[in-house]
């Protein structure tokens, strides 16, 4: 029988975005838009995919806000900066993953919160974030 290999470990260069973190600290839309063009994004997820499958990279947590039903996406330029109150799995995307998840669900989400604990959150219009995204 064949010895599974085990996926490699995270390392904290790869659960975390330095120029988005930047970016948010100088409360910058345009330095924000860059980092999330040209860098990883840690999302929430409601379930991880399964190991065997690269190809399913598992189930995005949203926030559906109970009053209003507006459902929000939460992105995080640090996987530390992920409430613990979320589930506790997360997943490490691409630019082109944001650009097509965002795509995807423009008619649903009406915003999206980037490090909404802190240290320095903001908040942006996904339709804003997919036009940075296509420049």
């Amino acid at each position: 029988m064949a010895k599974k290999r085990k996926p490699p470990k995270l390392t904290e260069q790869d659960v975390r975005s330095e120029a988005l973190a930047q970016a948010l600290e100088k409360q910058d839309m345009a330095a924000v838009a860059l980092a999330l063009r040209n860098g990883n994004t840690i999302v929430p997820l409601l379930k991880p995919g399964p190991r065997d499958n690269p190809l399913d990279g598992g189930e995005v947590w949203t926030f559906r806000d109970p009053a209003t039903g507006d459902v929000a996406l939460l992105l995080f330029s640090d996987a530390r900066h992920k409430p613990a109150n979320l589930p506790p799995a997360f997943g490490v995307y691409s630019p082109q993953w944001l650009r097509t998840f965002l795509a995807a669900h423009a008619d649903e989400i009406t915003t999206v919160f980037l490090d909404i604990a802190g240290p320095h959150p903001m908040q942006a219009d996904p339709s804003e974030l997919l036009r940075a995204l296509d420049l």
